[in-house]
């Protein structure tokens, strides 16, 4: 159990200077690197006398420099705001707009013009990831509640939310995944292959960062380009596992990725969207000996709060559980009225604890909606439907409202609407998933009613150029994969429109 993130991860600077703490497809850079980079750029953010707790933006990819830019901003009293490099500029404008940070690491090059706040980039940065001393004074970090990260998540109005997280709701986090919960060892060797935007990064590097391991960076151009996927994952001599099914799902196209290949591979931690049985029973069937968990939690509950390890019993059950509650967090089910429900009874989970947020970052209307106290704790509507059984043990069914999880990523299909709508090719549309036979959403469909006067000779033309605008906007994984063309759509009885008898369209029974 640790007390402190921040100096938990020092300490192994001081214990094991060499270990290595970051590799970067061969480049590696050890945890003596880390704390004489981080401290160098700590120091650096302290001479730009920024606002205290004032929070930072740390733009880039799978660098060190990421994980080096993070470390320093905590250490300097600041959060740390992770943006993805391959978002939109707009989303990086809307971020910028929603958070004003007090300053921006750019460690891949700014597409757009972010204020007038400091940016730290170029030969500065690299000369202070290149620092030789280690020396800074650890007398005014981010501690207690805190902000420790701010992730933004998909919103319903076009614009994200920022989800604070705290150094006390992180601590929350990863002393359950350093329990005998989980069964990690000290120093894994552990994937990190989920942009930092996206809080799955946090189950790869935080408990690794705690106990010392090393994480093992795989870049978007390496996950999109699967010859050379298939190659690099058994040279990674991986113990941990970090992702979502999805992605699992496309390594094990492979017939290599199985234990004889991967033969230190321990552990897969899954989080961000539905585990399905065909996929749990494949990994069991490739990797006997590995310790297979699935778990769940909203990001602002801090990446998971259920989990269970995935048995050859559980797989011959059907649908597969999402675990019980850690033990310093409490669920319930709840009816329309916030009224408990018993055992086996269908409603909303209700998340209460340490690890859920204090709300979205300059956002007091969202935040009053979706978080409350009961008992002296911070609870929150997850939107998310399941019920508790008999055992205590967590089983998902849903979303109550239109949000979905695709590909392990939550999206608010009233954003996607929005951008539909501003679309200039669009005079009406909606987004709907399409489910498989697993009830895991695979696709995401948009029912469209194109602008007559486009001059498109045919509907493939039409919807190029729709995605194609889409795309200036919007995360790739936010754009609809099918388009499907009608005259009108159909209405409910009040005029709106009718969204679920889409959606059993599109899913027919």
């Amino acid at each position: 159990m640790i007390d402190n993130m921040i100096t938990t991860i020092d300490n192994w600077a001081a214990t094991t200077p060499d270990a290595i703490v970051y590799n970067d497809m061969g480049e590696t850079h050890t945890y003596a690197q880390l704390k004489r980079a981080s401290d160098a750029i700590a120091a650096y953010l302290d001479g730009l006398n920024l606002p205290a707790k004032s929070p930072i933006i740390v733009f880039g990819g799978q660098q060190f420099a990421m994980i080096a830019s993070f470390l320093g901003a905590v250490k300097a009293g600041h959060a740390y705001i992770p943006v993805d490099k391959h978002s939109p500029n707009d989303r990086l404008t809307m971020i910028e707009d929603i958070a004003h940070p007090a300053a921006v690491i750019a460690v891949d090059a700014l597409p757009v013009d972010v204020g007038e706040q400091p940016v730290l980039t170029g030969d500065t940065l690299t000369d202070l990831l290149s620092a030789q001393t280690a020396t800074y004074q650890l007398d005014h970090p981010v501690d207690g509640d805190d902000n420790y990260y701010i992730i933004f998540t998909s919103g319903t109005t076009g614009k994200p939310k920022g989800v604070q997280i705290s150094h006390t709701n992180l601590l929350s986090y990863t002393n359950w995944m350093l329990s005998d919960d989980f069964k990690l060892s000290q120093n894994p060797v552990t994937l990190a292959q989920p942009p930092y935007s996206f809080d799955l990064s946090v189950m790869d590097w935080a408990p690794t960062l705690a106990l010392g391991g090393t994480l093992m960076a795989l870049p978007k151009q390496v996950t999109d380009n699967f010859k050379q996927l298939f190659e690099t994952l058994p040279a990674m001599n991986l113990n941990v596992f970090v992702s979502t099914p999805s992605f699992a799902d496309i390594c094990l196209l492979e017939p290599t990725f199985d234990e004889q290949h991967l033969p230190d591979l321990s552990h897969f931690l899954f989080c961000g969207e539905e585990l399905t049985v065909s996929t749990a029973k494949n990994l069991r069937e490739r990797f006997p000996h590995a310790h297979i968990f699935n778990t769940y939690g909203p990001t602002e509950t801090t990446v998971a709060v259920t989990g269970v390890e995935i048995t050859d019993a559980l797989i011959e059950k059907g649908r597969l559980p999402i675990g019980t509650v850690k033990s310093d967090t409490q669920i319930r089910i709840v009816d329309d009225e916030n009224k408990t429900l018993p055992a086996g009874t269908n409603g909303e989970i209700i998340i209460s604890g340490p690890s859920v947020s204090k709300g979205y970052l300059n956002n007091p209307e969202k935040t009053e909606k979706a978080f409350f106290t009961e008992d002296g704790r911070t609870a929150y509507h997850s939107g998310d439907l399941g019920f508790l059984d008999e055992d205590g043990m967590l089983h998902y069914l849903g979303r109550i409202d239109f949000q979905i999880k695709l590909h392990g990523y939550r999206i608010e299909l009233e954003e996607v609407n929005h951008y539909l709508d501003a679309n200039k090719w669009i005079k009406q549309a909606v987004a709907v998933p399409k489910y498989d036979s697993n009830h895991k959403v695979s696709q995401m469909w948009a029912y469209v009613v194109p602008n007559s006067k486009d001059d498109f000779k045919n509907d493939l033309q039409r919807t190029t150029a729709i995605k194609q605008e889409l795309k200036d906007v919007m995360m790739d994984y936010m754009v609809p994969n099918r388009f499907v063309y009608k005259d009108s759509l159909p209405l409910t009885a009040n005029g709106k429109v009718d969204i679920k008898s889409i959606i059993a369209e599109v899913n027919p029974a």
